[in-house]
């Protein structure tokens, strides 16, 4: 049950930190391609890219791996509304933007990932 707890707490800390991040980035570009969505994939993917390796070498209980892992980041990605949103960009005959926000999410996020992976790398080569 305490597991489950540490899962929730990360979940509802993700589910606010997406909402608060997305919606000041969006305000921010003002753009018709919805940026902080990007942004908070293109983050997410780095963090769990991180933690991926750091998670690896170092010594942290289940609890906070779940926590930042399927808590947090499980609820401050928002792939199913990227997904929502590039399908509707489609349906609205914005072709060329659905497009693009589909390659700049999956290409942007993948690069993330590797680069969380070798900061992560590089922060416990300094610390070990």
């Amino acid at each position: 049950m305490k597991h489950l707890l540490f899962i929730a707490l990360g979940g509802g800390l993700g589910a606010v930190s997406r909402y608060l991040v997305s919606k000041n980035i969006q305000q921010l570009t003002n753009q018709i391609i919805p940026f902080g969505t990007l942004f908070v994939n293109a983050a997410g993917s780095f963090i769990i890219g991180f933690f991926f390796y750091f998670f690896d070498n170092i010594t942290v209980s289940r609890d906070i791996r779940s926590l930042i892992t399927i808590g947090f980041l499980g609820a401050f990605t928002t792939f199913s509304t990227y997904s929502l949103e590039t399908i509707n960009l489609l349906r609205n005959g914005e072709i060329k933007l659905g497009i693009t926000n589909f390659l700049l999410n999956n290409i942007i996020c993948f690069i993330m990932v590797v680069l969380g992976i070798l900061t992560s790398r590089f922060i416990i080569k300094i610390i070990k």
